[in-house]
């Protein structure tokens, strides 16, 4: 059966199709993007919500032309399978296939890369602007989702357009917000005579009646405040200098290209507020749209994804806090819109009056925690590894200044896979390294997390705890979490022809590797180090007293980070130190395991380190 999708490589060809044409295109995109991610795994649930949509934006808009910006990007997959990119769909989130995110390197249609959140307002008045003082003409379009509105950059970026009154237009895709009730056969009539500009007069005479009754007193102005809202729900984008159309229905193409048609030469920024349901046309993820979000690999005709029985050091964390809340009232938990990815849905349901979800708003959960620390309470942030960089300056200033007892659980450190370049945890030793007052540690396994847990709140120093995402090494643990000497290593295996210095979960690839090299009648010793700040400085020493020859490992940035730090000590001893790390790139997406055999970062790729030290003459 030959299908609509055949035949469109570019939007161009979505011209040639009539309305009714493009609803088919909408199902067949949305069966491509279901049986793909079904195997690759993915963010299904948001980009089958915007299906409509983004046949809509490209029928109307002249992309690459015209610029279409993404915010975070993990509603993009049916622009990437509009815009020449089809073909290789299957590829996607895999090594050397397609990222899972916008990316200006893999296609002119993607005209700003993008992976975190609440930038795509202030990026299209970025080229509304260049636009302007080049003297072109294109049109400018960013799509948000109501989710990254909680991100105080947006209304950074809604702010500045609203001053500069650029042409630009920005989609608001909402699939939560109250104002979804608005939406209807009503609601969708008026956004297209909102178009025109025949409501928006009968708005301002409206208005103008209500603010005569004023003088009727507090509590009827508050009565007509609140029934703006009710009414004009766009109230305060107009406030900011936005013209507001909507609410409107986000899955009717037929209405939206309509819409799109009528706004896309109107002056000055334009907010569209579009309507979807995140998941739509793939019931399980319209019934379980939080599941669906990021997920694995799942049976299409049943919804149930492929699950292993591995204990993650996620769910470590969460227990072990859970565990340490029922006993100190003062431990509260902080989480920036991830409360399933960092495990503390479950502290939110044990304890809800000590649980906050700020919103994809990190610089403020920091500052916040900062705050609660100071009033006596032993806040723990729980936020991936890559979306804590956005908070350098409220960790530095808010915590580390004034020494407070914050801790940081930084999950998803160290190589992530699948979501590539924007979502690795490759700097997290070293964007904390240069931080005074600040503890640094990462677990070799999930045991030694829940004791890393309980040391941070037994500090009263602000503290950073960093460990990968997924499984563990399948170590069995203790009982009760303990409290470890902050600043020590341990010795795991005894050797004096080299030593292995790691840090975190490779600690167990260190004593694989040392396994490796008894065959080659080398005997290596490994040292777990635990902490990176403070630098375990006197088994470092010790260790230089039978061998000169040293292999730090570590799944971070070498720059900056835990081999630089032993190097440091190290330096003018004599010493031979080789560092394993990520080089000073940013690390392409695919799976974990092709990803660490590529950096050396597996028992093979560190034994042939120490092999060469010996072969290069220098045993």
């Amino acid at each position: 059966m030959v299908k609509i999708l055949d035949a469109v490589n570019n939007p161009q060809d979505l011209k040639k199709l009539s309305k009714e044409e493009l609803s088919l295109l909408a199902k067949e995109i949305r069966e491509e993007i279901v049986n793909t991610i079904s195997v690759n795994g993915g963010h299904l649930a948001p980009s089958l919500g915007v299906v409509e949509l983004t046949v809509a934006m490209h029928y109307v808009f002249d992309s690459p032309r015209d610029k279409i910006i993404w915010d975070v990007g993990h509603q993009s997959y049916a622009h990437k399978i509009l815009t020449g990119r089809k073909n290789k769909f299957k590829t996607i989130r895999t090594h050397n296939g397609l990222s899972g995110f916008p990316r200006r390197s893999e296609s002119e249609h993607d005209a700003f890369g993008v992976g975190h959140s609440s930038t795509s307002i202030s990026a299209a008045l970025g080229f509304a602007t260049a636009r302007d003082i080049k003297n072109e003409d294109y049109k400018v379009v960013a799509v948000i989702g109501d989710g990254s509105m909680t991100g105080g950059l947006a209304f950074e970026g809604l702010q500045n357009a609203g001053h500069l009154k650029k042409n630009m237009l920005v989609i608001l895709n909402d699939n939560e917000m109250f104002i979804s009730q608005k939406v209807g056969a009503v609601a969708g009539y008026l956004a297209k005579l909102l178009t025109v500009g025949m409501a928006r007069k009968v708005e301002e005479k409206v208005m103008k009646t209500v603010s005569r009754f004023h003088g009727f007193g507090s509590p009827f102005r508050k009565f007509i405040k609140r029934a703006k809202v009710i009414l004009f729900p766009g109230m305060l984008f107009e406030e900011m200098g936005f013209t507001y159309i909507g609410p409107v229905q986000g899955h009717d193409i037929n209405n939206l290209t309509v819409i799109l048609e009528n706004i896309k030469d109107m002056e000055g920024p334009v907010l569209l507020h579009v309507i979807t349901k995140k998941g739509k046309g793939y019931i399980p993820a319209e019934t379980e749209p939080i599941k669906f979000h990021g997920v694995g690999k799942f049976d299409v005709k049943t919804g149930e994804i492929v699950k292993t029985n591995e204990v993650t050091y996620t769910k470590v964390f969460s227990d072990t806090l859970i565990k340490l809340a029922h006993s100190d009232k003062k431990i509260v938990a902080i989480t920036a819109a991830m409360p399933e990815g960092t495990g503390l849905d479950k502290f939110a349901k044990e304890f809800p009056n000590r649980y906050f979800d700020v919103g994809i708003a990190e610089e403020h959960a920091i500052t916040f925690a900062a705050a609660m620390a100071a009033d006596g309470m032993k806040p723990v942030c729980a936020i991936y590894s890559t979306f804590m960089q956005r908070a350098i300056d409220n960790i530095i200033h808010d915590v580390a200044l004034q020494n407070l007892p914050v801790t940081f659980a930084l999950d998803r450190a160290g190589l992530v896979g699948e979501d590539g370049g924007t979502h690795h945890g490759a700097f997290d030793l070293s964007y904390l390294n240069y931080i005074p007052n600040l503890i640094i540690m990462s677990p070799a396994d999930e045991n030694e997390l829940q004791h890393m847990l309980k040391t941070a709140l037994n500090s009263n120093k602000p503290c950073a705890i960093r460990y990968p995402r997924g499984a563990g090494v399948g170590g069995k643990l203790d009982k009760s979490p303990c409290v470890l000497k902050i600043g020590k290593g341990t010795v795991v295996k005894e050797g004096d022809d080299i030593c292995f210095l790691a840090i975190g979960s490779h600690v167990n690839t260190c004593l694989k590797a040392a396994q490796l090299l008894e065959k080659e009648n080398i005997n290596a010793s490994v040292i777990n180090m635990r902490f990176l700040k403070p630098l375990d400085v006197d088994i470092i020493k010790e260790a230089l007293s039978k061998t000169k020859k040293f292999v730090t490992v570590e799944e971070n940035s070498l720059i900056g980070g835990f081999g630089e730090s032993v190097k440091n000590v190290l330096f003018g001893t004599g010493a031979e130190v080789e560092c394993i790390g990520l080089p000073d790139k940013f690390i392409e997406h695919g799976n974990v395991k092709v990803l660490r055999k590529k950096y050396g970062l597996t028992p093979e790729g560190v034994a042939n380190k120490a092999l060469k030290m010996f072969a290069d003459g220098k045993k």
